[in-house]
């Protein structure tokens, strides 16, 4: 009884959760209730800690060291900063991840990259990303124009437009999609 009007939805699917979830994501009341099944399968208490997270990951990119990658991905589906994912955190990515348009999915890879939350990436922030994407996916050759440093001066150069050593959400957005390879380095599922 106490659950009524709770906004608790890590456990219950209440009809207000379901029509939110209609509204901001391209799947059905029944589709919500499908995917809300699966996530308690998986998630018995309605949370999803960064340790289950991580060992999802992991199971994506077993030679791999996942952990660091996971933890900014896991911050960033996260969005109201309590330590786990709820349901309607997870369905909003999903979403995201799956039906939604090139920006949105290059907003949510700046939001990855984007550690203090402050709207900006910076040298250093970009240095910790392109190293975990490193370590996700094996790679050994960190020398020359292939090391982080290098990478990210590079980075910088061509998607800080205006120079002010940091990279806006837009001129993110707008660099990769004005650039292939830019975007596969730094958005590879968009």
């Amino acid at each position: 009884m106490g659950h009524k009007g709770s906004k608790d939805v890590s456990i219950e699917l209440n009809d207000e959760t379901i029509d939110r979830l209609t509204k901001n994501t391209n799947y059905t009341p029944e589709q919500i209730r499908q995917w809300h099944q699966a996530f308690l399968r998986d998630c018995p208490t309605g949370k999803l800690s960064s340790r289950q997270f991580t060992e999802v990951y992991k199971k994506f990119y077993p030679e791999h060291e996942a952990e660091k990658y996971s933890a900014q991905v896991f911050r960033t589906f996260d969005m109201d900063s309590n330590g786990y994912i709820d349901f309607m955190e997870f369905l909003l990515a999903v979403n995201i991840n799956s039906n939604g348009d090139v920006r949105d999915k290059l907003g949510l890879a700046f939001d990855l990259y984007d550690m203090n939350s402050n709207g900006q990436i910076d040298k250093k922030e970009m240095t910790k990303v392109i190293t975990a994407i490193y370590e996700l996916l094996g790679e050994d050759n960190r020398k020359g124009d292939n090391s982080p440093g290098n990478r990210v001066k590079k980075i910088m150069e061509q998607l800080d437009i205006n120079d002010d050593k940091n990279i806006s959400r837009d001129e993110f957005v707008e660099g990769c999609l004005k650039d292939d390879v830019l975007r596969k380095l730094l958005a590879p599922n968009v």
